[in-house]
C-alpha cells in the first residue's frame, strides 16, 4: 500500500494520520495509521500521569524475566507490554528509561494501541509512535525519552499496549521487576501486529517503559501516589486482574464520582534508608522521580518501613550486609520525604505497617519497632492524613498477625481481599 497523507487544515493544529507500511520479518507489507507528523504537539499541552511504574537495576528477580539479558541478543526482537491508564484522553505518549543501562539503547520502532486480549491489540486504534518526529530513537545510558504525541482516544482504567522495536542487542535492561501482569515477545518485526499469536514467550515484569501520559481528557483534582515496597507493587494477588490496592482504591473514586488517577509507585523489597541491586534505589533518592516529578500529582499515600525493620533480623543473599535498623532511623526516612513532598505543596497520608507475626523476620526487636513507629504516623500529626491500614489489616484474636481471611500465604502480603480491604480503609476525603 502506498503511503498516503491527510492534509488537515492549518487551522486545526492537529495530529495528523499517516498510513505508513512496514515490512515485517515475514516479508508481508503491513500499515497502521500515525506517521512522523502524528507527534506534533499543541503548544502548551497539558499532559496527566496516566500510568506510571518506578524503574530498577536489571537482576534476576524473583521468577524469570529478560532484565539481565536484554533483547535482540541473537535475533531482531519485539516486545509488548499491556498497562492500564488511570486517566483518559484523546492523545497519548510514552516515556522509556535507560536509567540502568550501560550503552545507548536503540528503539527501532514503537506503537502504541488499546489492547484487546493478550498480546492482541484493537486494530483501528494501532499508531505508530514518534520521538522528535522520527521513527526510531537512540536513549544514552543514563538517560530517559519521551515520544510525540500519538492520537489515541482511551478511556479511564482502560488497558493500552505498548509495542518496542529492538533490531540490535540492548543489554540488560532498565525495567520493574514485579508487574504481576505478563509482557509478550516475539522473534522479528511484529510492531504493527494486531493479532497476538507471534507472541509466544511471557514474562511478569515490564521493561523501559516508565510512564504512559495522557491528554485531551476531561480536567481531574490531581493524581494520587501510591508510594511503597512489595505490599503497594501488588506481590501476592491475581496476574493481569489489576487488584492491587491502588488499583482498587483508583475504582473506589471512580465509583464516588470523584475519579483521578493512581499511580503505583511501589517496589517489592524497597526500604527507606538503604539502596539494593535487587530492591530499587531508597525511598528519599528515587521519591522526587517516582512521585514529584509526576505530572499533576496532588497526594501521596506513604507506606514504607517494613523491609527496613525485617532486613534487619535475617540475611538475605539478595541484600548484604543488613544493618540494624532502628525506629527512630525509619521515622528520620519519613520526615525527608515528608519534607520533599510538602515544598511541592503535595499532601502526604501515612500509612501505618501492616501486622507480620508468622513471617520469617518477625522477632520481639522488630515488632518493638513496627508498634513504636505506627504509634508516631498516629500521634506525631507529622503526616497530613493516617491511614491505618496496620489496625484494619489485623486478626481480630490476635493484633500482631495479618487476618487470615487477607493473607496471601506468607504471613505478611495480602491477598485481594486484603488488597481490597486496604483499598476501603482509605479516606477519599483526605486526599
Amino acid at each position: 500500500m502506498r503511503p498516503s497523507t491527510l492534509r488537515l487544515s492549518a487551522s486545526l493544529l492537529a495530529l495528523t494520520i499517516v498510513m505508513a507500511a512496514s515490512v515485517g520479518a515475514s516479508g508481508t507489507a503491513t500499515a497502521w495509521p500515525g506517521g512522523p507528523a502524528a507527534g506534533r504537539d499543541r503548544p502548551g499541552t497539558a499532559w496527566s500521569a496516566g500510568w506510571a511504574a518506578p524503574v530498577q537495576r536489571p537482576s534476576a528477580g524473583f521468577e524469570k524475566n529478560w532484565a539481565e539479558t536484554g533483547f535482540a541478543e541473537r535475533t531482531a526482537q519485539t516486545l509488548r507490554q499491556v498497562v492500564r491508564v488511570a486517566g483518559g484522553g484523546t492523545a497519548a505518549r510514552i516515556r522509556l528509561s535507560n536509567r540502568y543501562g550501560t550503552a545507548p539503547l536503540r528503539i527501532a520502532g514503537a506503537t502504541i494501541a488499546r489492547s484487546a486480549h493478550g498480546a492482541a491489540v484493537h486494530g483501528a486504534s494501532l499508531r505508530a509512535l514518534t520521538f522528535g518526529h522520527r521513527r526510531s530513537v537512540e536513549i544514552g545510558a543514563g538517560g530517559e525519552t519521551v515520544s510525540d504525541a500519538a492520537p489515541l482516544r482511551v478511556a479511564a482504567r482502560q488497558p493500552v499496549t505498548v509495542t518496542l522495536y529492538f533490531d540490535r542487542p540492548t543489554g540488560p535492561a532498565t525495567f520493574h521487576a514485579q508487574a504481576y501482569a505478563r509482557s509478550f515477545r516475539a522473534d522479528g518485526d511484529h510492531r504493527a501486529d494486531r493479532a497476538g499469536a507471534a507472541f509466544t514467550e511471557t514474562t511478569h515484569s515490564w521493561y523501559y517503559l516508565s510512564d504512559v501520559e495522557v491528554t485531551g481528557g476531561p480536567r481531574r483534582p490531581g493524581a494520587v501516589v501510591a508510594f511503597g515496597d512489595s505490599i503497594t507493587d501488588g506481590f501476592g494477588s491475581t496476574y493481569d486482574a489489576d487488584h492491587r490496592w491502588p488499583d482498587l482504591l483508583a475504582g473506589r473514586l471512580a465509583a464516588a464520582g470523584t475519579p483521578r488517577p493512581v499511580l503505583n509507585s511501589g517496589i517489592g523489597g524497597n526500604l527507606l534508608l538503604h539502596d539494593s541491586a535487587w530492591y530499587g534505589d531508597r525511598a528519599g533518592a528515587r521519591f522526587r522521580r517516582d512521585v514529584l516529578d509526576k505530572p499533576g500529582v496532588r497526594s501521596v499515600i506513604l507506606l514504607e518501613g517494613l523491609n527496613d525493620i525485617g532486613f534487619s533480623e535475617v540475611e538475605l543473599p539478595t541484600y548484604k550486609p543488613n544493618p540494624q535498623v532502628s525506629a527512630d532511623e525509619v521515622i528520620a526516612g519519613y520526615r525527608e520525604l515528608i519534607a520533599l513532598a510538602h515544598t511541592r505543596g503535595i499532601k502526604v497520608i501515612g500509612g501505618t505497617i501492616l501486622p507480620f507475626k508468622g513471617a520469617e523476620y518477625h522477632t520481639p526487636r522488630s515488632e518493638a519497632k513496627r508498634t513504636a513507629i505506627n504509634e508516631w504516623i498516629r500521634t506525631s500529626d507529622a503526616f497530613d492524613a493516617v491511614v491505618d491500614f496496620a489496625e484494619v489489616m489485623a486478626a481480630p484474636s490476635d493484633p500482631l498477625r495479618l487476618n487470615p481471611a487477607y493473607d496471601s500465604g506468607d504471613f505478611k502480603h495480602p491477598n485481594d481481599a486484603g488488597y481490597r480491604r486496604m483499598a476501603e480503609a482509605v479516606d477519599l476525603a483526605t486526599l
